[in-house]
């Protein structure tokens, strides 16, 4: 069985160990891993605002920073990444990738009204780079969740953004040769129960994380 480390907080990522039980692997959510060697893929959650001194920004829009917890995310990762294993980040986790490979973040989108949280995911349509492994899951256009009020920027060396919402807001990205996947919107909560009719089933992603060979 695969095991799968989690790296955020118990209370917090009940929808990911429930997919990823779904799908046959052991997840294990920690931020003090004993040993990265043991784990055959990370995911990083999503979650609150990152600091903006990890990319040279002053405070302008981010509420609500947990440095302690972005030190603790981008170790793992730093560690995570000499194993070349399946990484997948999500909402903040996909940020943490940009910002680690030295991208920075809109600490603010104008649109922030078709994305952020409202006491729901907001839903909207998006465009996918064809070619990519997005478009071989989903096709060129689908509609996803939404939940954030910030997004990447310039992204980060060999780094490519994959995937856009129609107001020019970026979904996802690729690395160029590591099996790394980073998605703004958040898979765990479009499928199994939470799966929202008429839209395409988040479970793709996460089947392809534990077997990336599996989508050429």
């Amino acid at each position: 069985m695969k095991k799968i480390l989690i790296a955020g907080n118990e209370k917090d990522v009940g929808n990911y160990v429930e997919v990823v039980k779904y799908l046959g692997a052991d997840p294990i959510v920690t931020l003090h891993p004993e040993s990265i060697y043991s784990f055959d893929g990370l995911i990083l959650p999503g979650g609150g605002d990152i600091c903006p001194s990890y990319f040279d920004q002053p405070v302008i829009d981010t509420r609500k920073p947990d440095p302690d917890l972005d030190r603790a995310q981008f170790y793992i990762l730093y560690q995570f990444l000499h194993t070349h294993k399946p990484i997948l980040g999500i909402c903040k986790g996909m940020q943490l990738l940009n910002v680690f490979f030295g991208g920075d973040l809109n600490q603010h989108v104008e649109t922030e009204n078709l994305h952020a949280w409202n006491g729901a995911d907001q839903w909207h349509q998006t465009t996918v780079l064809k070619d990519s492994l997005l478009e071989k899951l989903y096709g060129t256009e689908f509609e996803v969740n939404s939940a954030h009020h910030q997004s990447i920027g310039a992204p980060g060396q060999d780094l490519e953004i994959i995937q856009y919402s129609k107001d020019g807001v970026p979904e996802a990205i690729k690395h160029d040769h590591l099996p790394l996947l980073g998605v703004q919107w958040h898979p765990e909560r479009m499928c199994l129960s939470h799966k929202k009719s008429g839209t395409v089933s988040g479970t793709a992603i996460f089947r392809w994380f534990l077997n990336p060979a599996s989508v050429c």
